[in-house]
């Protein structure tokens, strides 16, 4: 198996609007190892979120992929194969399967991501019963579970908490719990520490690091933040 697990080539998304054409992302190209971290560094407003979310095919509207290409190696129960991202609509079953599964990713502020009126916990969990076939039981014991190895004390009690009754820390680990809870091959990291003091700051890099060791995953992280 090659260890080439995501590789974009030339990639442009532009955003068409009445003023004119912005081009956000125009030729860019990279290449991302199983298991290995690639860093995105760049001012605010450069293209970078918007490069990120082409990925995850859930570019805004008036946005979308105009050129380039987007191949995903993934591992199935029926060997390896290459999916062509840039070919697929992004609502299609394929990439529904794609997002969360194969692929996930965090974003910058958690309380924009995060519904207000569910419970951190039936929001993780959902995401869980969206791609496996297993009981809601089973699936809040999973996301316990996962809650617990994000570092959330109390993870019984937290799982049904609303967003609004946790700290701005606890709020982006149950993030990277929904994140990671089907265990991706590929996390990728908006901003992630953006919102963050600079300890908790430290605290979920640690944390995304120990992760990535644990399930061998790969990091895109994403930030204007050289240090």
């Amino acid at each position: 198996m090659s260890d080439l697990l995501l590789e974009i080539e030339n990639l442009q998304t532009f955003f068409f609007l009445d003023e004119g054409i912005v081009k956000s992302v125009d030729g860019a190209s990279l290449k991302v190892r199983r298991g290995k971290t690639l860093a995105i560094v760049g001012e605010s407003g450069c293209g970078k979120s918007v490069m990120a979310r082409s990925m995850m095919q859930i570019v805004p509207k008036p946005g979308r992929i105009v050129g380039g290409t987007i191949r995903f190696h993934r591992t199935t129960k029926s060997g390896d194969e290459i999916m062509e991202i840039t070919k697929l609509a992004p609502g299609s079953r394929e990439m529904r399967d794609f997002r969360g599964h194969d692929a996930a990713m965090i974003f910058q502020e958690p309380m924009s991501s995060l519904s207000p009126v569910h419970t951190i916990g039936s929001q993780i969990m959902e995401n869980y019963l969206q791609h496996f076939a297993v009981s809601k039981q089973t699936g809040r014991d999973v996301s316990i579970e996962m809650l617990n190895k994000v570092g959330i004390p109390r993870a019984k009690e937290r799982f049904d908490a609303y967003p609004h009754q946790l700290s701005g820390g606890m709020r982006q680990r149950a993030m990277i719990a929904m994140a990671l809870i089907c265990q991706p091959s590929l996390l990728i990291a908006d901003e992630p520490t953006t919102a963050l003091d600079v300890t908790t700051q430290a605290q979920i890099l640690e944390l995304m690091q120990e992760l990535q060791q644990e399930l061998g995953m790969a990091i895109i992280i994403i930030t204007h933040d050289l240090g």
